[in-house]
């Protein structure tokens, strides 16, 4: 069994080593857990101990894959429970990280097996990001940023880029979510601004760093 931070480590290198398909420079990590470089090397001692990573010298971290299968049991159980904060107590976008770290090291299969039935079994956490399944499969939907898109498309918004609180906290208050139907009215050539209606009712200007972050589906 792993302690909760030897979680966070394998979590942290299997998103910077994208699902296993680079290795990870022990700066790099060391910088992404916001801990010294001598913390990082007897973390990656121990997680190599325990087979879940292999390392060589200069040429850095691999995930192997029974890490890959423990980081995405993390990754399932911290987006199930970032579903359960939204939709059943609440809790805005940018509330969710936090929470929902702590409550994602809990080790208990049955709990989160009645968890993902009540919810419905989400395959998306509500920033968009897929829900591994039991077997650490994920279904990846494409999505493209508004800045992208033609004017006159009609989407739905399904993810983020980024999840600064500030960010986060001014699509609450504009009315934008996960699921949330947009119409991309007007673009302007000066600055790159878009027009965009909200599920049919309000329009308002977004400004073309909004337009790179959020992202769509074509309906």
């Amino acid at each position: 069994m792993l302690s909760f931070v030897e979680e966070n480590y394998l979590k942290a290198i299997y998103h910077l080593s994208e699902a296993g398909k680079r290795p990870v420079n022990t700066n790099a990590l060391a910088e992404e857990m916001k801990t010294a470089p001598a913390s990082v090397s007897d973390m990656i001692k121990r997680l190599s101990e325990k087979r879940m990573v292999d390392y060589q010298k200069y040429r850095g971290v691999n995930i192997s894959e029974k890490g890959k299968i423990k980081a995405l049991h993390v990754i399932r159980q911290h987006r199930i429970w970032k579903v359960f904060l939204v939709e059943k107590l609440n809790f805005q976008w940018d509330q969710l990280d936090e929470v929902a770290e702590q409550l994602e090291h809990i080790k208990s299969p049955l709990l989160f097996q009645r968890l993902d039935e009540f919810l419905g079994f989400p395959k998306f956490d509500p920033h968009g990001d897929p829900i591994p399944d039991e077997n650490g499969q994920l279904i990846e939907k494409r999505k493209d940023p508004i800045a992208q898109l033609p004017v006159g498309t009609a989407s739905i918004v399904v993810g983020v880029n980024g999840s600064s609180a500030s960010f986060l906290k001014y699509l609450d208050k504009v009315g934008i979510s996960i699921g949330t139907r947009l119409q991309i009215v007007d673009r302007m050539e000066f600055d790159g601004s878009v027009d965009i209606t909200i599920d049919g009712k309000k329009t308002i200007t977004i400004s073309p760093t909004v337009a790179e972050n959020i992202l769509l589906s074509e309906a």
